[in-house]
């Protein structure tokens, strides 16, 4: 009786301990629509917040999706506040010292955005830049564009790869305002504080649809270089202690969950919902 007592115990522990193992906290910002944001009751919704829904489905783990400040997002991962990161986070070689990611799952272009009626309006470059590949066509839209935010107030969330690009002397010396989170950018550029503002594409064409706000995209979309390869999960350096190697198991769940979301569709699809076309990756 007492020896199948202990293995009676023994194997709720072990249940137990595997319930507490399949359990994770995926932070987010709740504030940068259409990647992540809020509804009108305080609800978390976005194109990763469905996302991450469909990976830990696919990885049958049990997520809890909680809220935290942008500036504070890598900080509070590397804490164990929660075990990754999905909130519209590029993955570039800066971030990579601290964190890793998994592959990407989708691509966040950027873009300037104006008040309609600007004389950034008429700026003439090509679509779409790609800082790595460089070149005649690079170097004259980055001169164009140098000349055209020259003396203007350019706006940005703080702590993200475009206040990196915007302080790279890329594109010359600019009046650069920052703020803490993206509708603080919204506001203040259809309030006329700022020239021009710099964040994903998306970001602007969400906030003008949903605004009615005469925002429009102009100069070209930027990727690669300080705009990094793509949005990924971040995810704790794993160490050599139990959480270190639960770390590293996750990192290798997350990138079989996201091969299989992308093969079966599921990411072309949030994408195109939340987005208005097909971002994945």
């Amino acid at each position: 009786m007492f020896k199948k007592t202990i293995v009676t115990i023994f194997a709720f522990l072990l249940l137990t301990a595997n319930v507490y193992a399949d359990k994770i906290k995926i932070g987010t910002e709740g504030a940068y629509p259409p990647w992540n944001s809020k509804d009108a009751s305080g609800n978390l919704n976005g194109f990763e917040v469905d996302l991450a829904n469909e990976l830990c489905k696919i990885m049958k783990h049990e997520c809890t999706i909680v809220e935290q400040d942008w500036d504070g997002m890598i900080p509070a991962l590397v804490m164990r506040k929660f075990d990754a990161i999905m909130a519209g986070m590029s993955i570039t070689d800066e971030r990579m010292k601290t964190i890793n990611f998994s592959q990407g799952y989708a691509d966040e272009v950027a873009s300037l955005a104006v008040m309609k009626g600007s004389d950034l309006e008429g700026m003439s470059t090509p679509e779409g830049i790609n800082l790595n590949l460089g070149g005649g066509d690079v170097d004259k839209a980055l001169k164009t564009i140098t000349g055209a935010l020259s003396g203007k107030t350019v706006c940005t969330q703080i702590g993200t790869i475009h206040q990196n690009f915007l302080e790279s002397g890329d594109v010359g010396k600019v009046d650069l305002r920052t703020y803490k989170t993206q509708d603080e950018v919204n506001l203040d550029l259809s309030n006329g504080r700022c020239d021009a503002a710099l964040a994903a594409a998306v970001a602007f064409t969400d906030y003008a649809d949903k605004s009615g706000e005469a925002v429009v995209l102009v100069g070209p979309t930027f990727s690669g270089g300080a705009f990094g390869n793509g949005v990924g999960v971040g995810i704790r350096k794993s160490g050599d202690d139990a959480i270190g190697k639960r770390d590293a198991k996750l990192l290798k769940d997350f990138n079989k969950a996201i091969n299989k979301a992308r093969k079966d569709g599921t990411i072309s699809k949030l994408a195109i919902k939340w987005f208005g076309f097909d971002a994945s990756m």
